[in-house]
């Protein structure tokens, strides 16, 4: 068990199996020593997806969660286009986050929700995992989710 594996474990975090793609698209690609990461939407481990729209009947802890469980997605992403060795991950260099909303005045909530996603990175990987990002909202998601996020890592050759 490698040193990432093992710090899933002490902070209590258990992966999902890699989610399979829903339309005509890949779940990642490796170009080099990046790899992208096609959008994880907000399913836990036990297949339950979280749905609701900021501002409506999304409150902010709820997204906070949907961006976790977004987190563990791409992580689940990573190891897979690691095979299966996280410790290859050099850093992740930025996520892009989407957050269902209705566009009121929660708008300033959007990044303190994708931070869910960010902390879980930056909890998961340390220094390696500070990144850039983007967090927006938007009328609706794939499947009625609540987030969506999609990453772009560097990784050991």
């Amino acid at each position: 068990m490698n040193n990432i594996d093992k710090r899933l474990q002490t902070l209590g975090y258990s992966l999902p199996e890699p989610t399979t793609p829903i339309a005509n698209y890949v779940p990642y690609v490796v170009s080099g020593n990046q790899v992208y990461i096609s959008g994880q939407v907000s399913v836990t481990k036990d297949g339950e997806l979280i749905k609701g729209r900021l501002g409506e009947d999304l409150t902010l802890e709820r997204g906070q969660e949907a961006a976790r469980a977004c987190a563990l997605n791409l992580i689940a992403q990573m190891k897979a286009a690691c095979a299966g060795d996280l410790s290859k991950v050099k850093r992740v260099v930025k996520l892009g986050g989407f957050v269902c909303s209705n566009f009121d005045h929660t708008a300033l909530n959007i990044p303190k929700i994708i931070n869910g996603c960010s902390d879980v990175m930056v909890e998961v990987f340390g220094e390696a995992g500070k990144h850039a990002r983007f967090a927006v909202g938007t009328p609706a998601l794939p499947r009625d989710v609540a987030v969506e996020i999609d990453c772009v890592i560097e990784i050991k050759n």
